[in-house]
């Protein structure tokens, strides 16, 4: 994967002082231009009141965050507890059965959440590579793989496609693509598999267990399947000293970034004032290098926070999942600029 090499502590240290000053001074440019907006006309829609002890109005632009830990928190706190009670009792009773446990309850709860049209959409995209993945062609498995992502971004078979899913809701679209398009993503990595081990001879039981693993089958992250089955096909995993106080501490950091991305969105409009171009376009220069800077570290702790709840429960799982991308200001070796790893550890399998 490259060569990873790490800089001085001393030059790392200059660069951090040299950076905690410009943001700095940024932010208090932008801090006095989100307070100078809040009572714009183009700010009602997307800043609206927030918590009542910190007596601030609050940057509700992204629909997907304020979903998630709104409307959304209570059904998917539910589904994966859920998911990690039934994985215990299931380790705890018939080890050898908790693969089986896994795919059961992700289709479940896919019905549950879509459909059962749309679970019979994807088992026909399962069944589709699964029956040329036994055909050992590498080139025609790859070629189907990309023809079935490509369909649910043409008309007319997006339109066709999405009309399997069940019902309306806020999410509906983003866990349409996102199950549709991993689900095609694990589906291809299977079947390069089969190609490469064809005495390996997996079998179409075996896809439906990588693919239905809940935790990561809306929003990844990517596992391959090689090392999913591996991981999966332990009888009686153990647990290497210290992993259940890594998990813990994984899992409290989750709650402390939104928490701490929620208390930002109070003082920081970042997401609401590129949408008044005109507003913005009377920022001082620092204020702009400011509010681009924030949202490009604020796609990265979305999708920190996204991996780091789905791998404290893969883990508990006894998986060793992809890690969540590294912070884009700490990227300087070129072998680590992939943002997502699953996705890179996918691409280079």
């Amino acid at each position: 994967m490259g060569v990873k090499t790490a800089l001085p502590a001393a030059e790392l240290g200059l660069y951090s002082l040299v950076l905690s000053g410009a943001l700095g001074y940024a932010g208090r440019g932008l801090f006095e231009a989100s307070q100078g907006g809040a009572h714009r006309k183009a700010f009602r829609e997307s800043v609206r009141p927030g918590w009542e002890y910190i007596g601030r109005k609050m940057d509700v632009a992204d629909f997907e965050w304020v979903m998630w830990f709104t409307s959304f928190r209570n059904a998917i706190f539910f589904a994966l507890s859920g998911h990690v009670l039934f994985a215990k009792l299931c380790t705890m009773v018939a080890p050898q059965l908790r693969s089986w446990m896994y795919a059961v309850y992700g289709a479940l709860a896919v019905v549950g959440t879509m459909g059962p049209w749309y679970l019979l959409l994807l088992l026909g995209h399962c069944v589709g590579l699964y029956v040329v993945s036994l055909l050992h062609q590498p080139w025609l498995c790859l070629g189907l793989g990309l023809a079935s992502l490509a369909s649910f971004k043409l008309d007319p078979l997006i339109s066709w496609q999405s009309g399997f899913v069940t019902g309306t809701f806020d999410l509906q679209e983003v866990l349409f693509h996102g199950g549709s398009g991993f689900t095609v993503l694990r589906c291809t990595s299977f079947a390069l598999e089969s190609c490469a081990h064809p005495d390996r001879r997996y079998s179409l039981a075996d896809l439906l267990k990588y693919n239905f693993y809940l935790p990561f089958f809306f929003f990844g992250p990517i596992m391959t399947f090689d090392r999913f089955h591996a991981q999966v096909s332990q009888v009686e995993p153990v647990r290497r000293e210290g992993e259940l106080w890594r998990i813990r501490a994984q899992a409290g950091l989750s709650v402390v970034a939104i928490v701490a991305v929620d208390i930002f969105f109070h003082f920081f409009y970042i997401l609401t004032i590129p949408n008044d171009l005109k507003f913005a376009s009377r920022l001082p220069d620092s204020a702009l290098a400011g509010l681009a800077y924030s949202n490009l570290v604020y796609d990265w702790v979305k999708a920190a926070v996204l991996f780091g709840v789905v791998n404290t429960v893969a883990r508990l799982d006894h998986l060793d999942p992809p890690q969540p991308p590294k912070c884009i200001t700490a990227l300087y070796v070129f072998s680590e600029t992939h943002f997502d790893r699953g996705i890179n550890d996918w691409l280079c399998r």
